[in-house]
Formats: structure tokens, sequence, C-alpha cells
């Protein structure tokens, strides 16, 4: 099965390569010999997810005790983590989690060695990654203050309220970008990762419900804590956003009315992950790199 699935992603990476991929990218930077349409931004868009996607890694690979394969991916960017995470990662009690948490992993670095590789030359470098201030930031945010030094690495609960913060995000975001790009194969292959990032965010949603009555800290229940989280993100992402439940019960899958996920657009997408800062902040101290940042 293994063997399938990595010739699959050779095949996509190579009718990526051979489509053109890096000629759109260079007609971005500006080369007029390989000029691409003024509404060609694929490469464009296509960096931005390799931003989110370095971020995704970074946080899975810190937990688990595998931040290294990220790190020589992209550049020597500094990736900053919080006060006593061992090399090794941090100690999981629960299998189930652990088990999710190395699968989850394994994809978020699959994305980034898939679209690193595919844009080739014209891949961005890693910007810096704060997966330590960050949290506590926006764990004081949620929380009204009563959280300080939340670390998502402190304890399972803590991860899964960490990994929850990310995952919906990065749905929205392949989801709003679907608008933006214009090869079929690339639309294919976001479309593909995206549904990934939709089993991610399915999964944590799913771990988080099941303990929604459990106190997660400062008195607060985990219910209380993902609703405040979800109510952030909608303030500066557009709305577009939910909590574990409503009056008609559980919320596996955010969606409008239609049953059809939520997207953002890039700056939706942007208040978010810096916080609310304007061009850069959060969890991008300096900012994306690439066009859109």
């Amino acid at each position: 099965m293994s063997t399938e699935i990595n010739s699959n992603r050779r095949a996509a990476l190579g009718t990526l390569t051979k489509l053109g991929l890096g000629t759109a990218a260079l007609g971005l930077m500006g080369n007029s010999a390989l000029a691409a349409p003024a509404k060609n931004i694929d490469a464009a868009v296509l960096n931005f997810a390799l931003n989110l996607e370095y971020l995704e890694a970074a946080f899975y690979l810190a937990a688990v005790g595998r931040l290294d394969e990220v790190k020589a991916i992209g550049g020597g960017a500094e990736i900053r983590l919080p006060a006593g995470l061992p090399s090794t990662g941090m100690m999981f009690k629960d299998s189930t989690i652990e088990a999710f948490a190395k699968d989850i992993a394994d994809d978020e670095l699959s994305h980034v060695k898939f679209l690193h590789a595919a844009l080739g030359k014209s891949a961005v470098a890693r910007p810096v990654i704060d997966l330590g201030m960050a949290f506590d930031s926006a764990g004081q945010a949620a929380s009204g203050g009563k959280i300080k030094g939340f670390n998502p690495y402190a304890n399972e609960l803590f991860f899964l309220h960490g990994a929850f913060i990310f995952e919906d995000v990065g749905v929205t975001a392949y989801n709003g970008a679907a608008t933006l790009i214009t090869n079929p194969a690339y639309l294919q292959a976001a479309a593909g990762i995206l549904a990934v990032e939709a089993y991610h965010a399915g999964a944590i949603r799913t771990l988080l419900y099941q303990q929604r009555q459990v106190t997660a800290a400062a008195g607060l229940y985990v219910g209380q804590v993902v609703g405040a989280i979800s109510a952030l993100r909608a303030k500066v992402g557009g709305g577009k956003d939910a909590g574990l439940s409503d009056n008609a019960g559980a919320i596996i899958a955010p969606a409008d009315k239609n049953g059809v996920a939520y997207g953002r657009s890039t700056d939706e997408v942007l208040n978010i992950v810096y916080l609310g800062g304007k061009g850069k902040g959060g969890f991008y101290p300096n900012g994306l790199n690439g066009a859109i940042k």
C-alpha cells in the first residue's frame, strides 16, 4: 500500500513539473521571456500554501520529536518553541492521540516536501515560525486573559487545542484558494491536500468533542475554550467558523447552510495566523514569504 501511495505522489509531482509550474512561477517573478498571464497567480497561491504547511509541519513534528525533518527544508529560519520541550517531543499517555499526532505529522511533512519540490527554485524559504509566545497570546486572547502561558505541548489536551487552532484554518484556506488557481493540475493537487486537511480537522474535532465537558484550564471546559478560539477566529477571519456544538448537537464539519465547507480569502487567513497583526505577527513574527503575505 505505501509503495503505491509513494508512486502516486511521485507521479503527481512529475505531472506538476511537466505542466510548467516552474515557468509560471518565474513569470510571476518578472522574467519577461517566461511571463505568465497577469491573471495566473498559481505559483503565488501554492507558495502561500507552502508557508502554511511549514507551520503545520513544524507544530506536529515538534510534538513527535522530528522537528529536524522540516528544518532540513526551506532554509535555516528559526522555529521558536516553548521552553522545556525536549528534542524527543512531548510525552504522550494516550496511544490514540499519539498515533494521530504521528500520522498527521507524516502528512504535513509530505505536503511541505511535495509543494517545495513542485515549485523548485521558485519555492519560498521557510519563514520564522513561533510556536511559543504565539500560543500564549492566542490562549490569553481566547480566554479573556484567564489562560496564561498556554503551551500546546504541556499535555495531550492542550495539544489538541493547539491543533484545533490550525486545522480548520487550513481547510478554509485551501477552499478559498480554489477560486484563484487557473491550472486544473494544480487545482487537483490542492484539492487532494484539502481533503487530507479536512480529515485531520474532523479527527481533532472528534477527539475534542469527546472531552468537551472536561475542565481544560482556568476553570473553563474544553467546549468553552474551543468555542472561544472559534469565536476569535471568526472575528478576524470573516465570521466563518464554528465551535464543537450548537443547539442541534455536534459540529464535526463546520459548513454553511448548504453543508459546504467555508472558504477564506488570503487576507482572512493572514488575519488569523498573524493573530490580528498587520503584515506580520502571531505564528509568523516576520510575516510569510512570497507574493501573498
